[in-house]
């Protein structure tokens, strides 16, 4: 049965319980990789006052601390666990500017045109259908709206490609999945990417700044230039 097990989360990375049996280390083992970077991503936009901004896949809430009180931001996860540790968050901090919701990132809960900025920070991968999640943030997303994703993306670097794909098999453990394509993620969905960039040439992680279009060239096709 263990034998079992293994086998489909290398096939489905997405099924690995890592992050809900170990949510209480969560925050200890992540921060130091992603808290900085995603700070900088989220101070970066200039969130303006009465801005409605979604964040998908919360999770703890490393991000909250960055985001301006004068914006009204919805974050969803899927882990109840993890989602409460954010819950204290804004509760310990007077933090009244959120709303923290238990949703599926394959199936959000809101009208379209919903959210002037969508946001999503290192899950992208360990979705089970990276492209439905995509769709369904460009659909909450406004027309002319900001998307903003930051995740690790498959790389042809000659000397980091090699190593991220023998690790494939330990990552697929950890419940991500490594061998995405940025090409991959942005199928058939209409965006105009503004940026994409890393903040170092040896950083794993990629981060995209995306303006939603609702008809347009898919970012599949901008994700290729």
């Amino acid at each position: 049965m263990i034998a079992d097990r293994k086998e489909r989360i290398l096939k489905n990375p997405h099924e690995s319980k890592i992050y809900s049996e170990f949510s209480h280390f969560y925050e200890k083992i992540f921060s130091p990789f992603f808290e900085k970077r995603i700070h900088g991503v989220i101070q970066g936009l200039h969130i303006p006052p009465g801005a409605k901004v979604l964040e998908v896949g919360i999770g703890t809430g490393l991000s909250m601390a960055a985001y301006p009180p004068h914006c009204e931001v919805t974050g969803v996860d899927l882990a109840a666990d993890m989602l409460e540790r954010a819950r204290q968050k804004a509760e310990d901090n007077d933090w009244r500017h959120f709303r923290l919701l238990e949703m599926d990132a394959l199936n959000l809960k809101f009208p379209d045109n919903t959210f002037d900025y969508v946001h999503s920070f290192h899950v992208i991968s360990v979705v089970p259908d990276p492209v439905r999640m995509m769709q369904e943030i460009h659909r909450v997303c406004k027309p002319q709206g900001t998307i903003a994703i930051i995740n690790h993306f498959r790389t042809t670097k000659p000397v980091l490609g090699p190593i991220v794909g023998a690790l494939t098999p330990v990552t697929r453990h950890l419940g991500w999945d490594a061998s995405l394509q940025l090409s991959q993620a942005f199928a058939d969905v209409p965006v105009r990417i503004q940026r994409r960039f890393k903040t170092s040439p040896f950083s794993l992680f990629t981060i995209v700044l995306a303006e939603n279009q609702k008809n347009g060239r898919s970012g599949k096709d901008a994700a290729r230039m």
